[in-house]
């Protein structure tokens, strides 16, 4: 009789995707192998094979949950309240996802494989960089301001935020919410003073 759990075929898909996130997460696409995946989650390969068609199928259901789970927090997150608090929302959202899901990050984190394109951070990014150019947009029509500037600063954003979470996923000091202030203060300074027709200024001696 074999020793392998029985599972359903919903349970079975559950544990292939926990299982493959912590190895991709790991490995990133390039060093994973069906044959650890099957390993660790005591399967046979044809399993995963039969379940996503192989390595990649597998991949890209990991990152376009992770991704859908991200974009929903950030979005939920700049829902309400003012152009500041929504920004420091942000982060905070952004920020605690990186530390209470490391694996998830890390695979979006990782490079992704040619043949998936619109798949892992650069995806990401766009998909919350959109939303928040949205709020912006809103906010600078309110303001005075050319909305169709929005895009720049909602990338500008998402960037800088993104990549501060890269570097804090390592350090975990000092706290999300700290961290999430200090890069509100300074997007928000910026923003309060943003001059409503930008233009570049000459350089010395011009």
């Amino acid at each position: 009789m074999s020793s392998r759990t029985r599972l359903t075929g919903t349970a079975r898909r559950a544990q292939l995707v926990d299982v493959g996130r912590t190895v991709f997460a790991k490995r990133g696409y390039e060093g994973t192998t069906v044959e650890e995946i099957a390993d660790r989650a005591k399967v046979s390969k044809p399993v995963i094979y039969e379940h996503f068609g192989g390595k990649e199928g597998l991949y890209a259901v990991i990152v376009d949950r992770e991704m859908e789970y991200v974009v929903r927090r950030i979005s939920e997150s700049i829902a309400t309240g003012s152009p500041r608090e929504r920004v420091e929302q942000a982060a905070i959202a952004f920020l605690t996802y990186v530390r209470d899901q490391p694996d998830g990050f890390a695979v979006l984190a990782h490079d992704t494989p040619l043949a998936a394109p619109s798949t892992g951070m650069a995806s990401l990014l766009n998909d919350v960089a959109e939303r928040v150019g949205a709020v912006f947009a809103a906010s600078f029509k309110a303001a005075g301001y050319d909305p169709r500037a929005a895009p720049i600063y909602a990338h500008a954003l998402v960037g800088m935020v993104t990549f501060v979470g890269r570097w804090w996923g390592g350090a975990r000091k000092p706290s999300v919410e700290d961290v999430a202030s200090h890069l509100s203060a300074l997007a928000w300074m910026g923003l309060r003073h943003l001059p409503k027709n930008p233009r570049r200024r000459p350089a010395a001696g011009h």
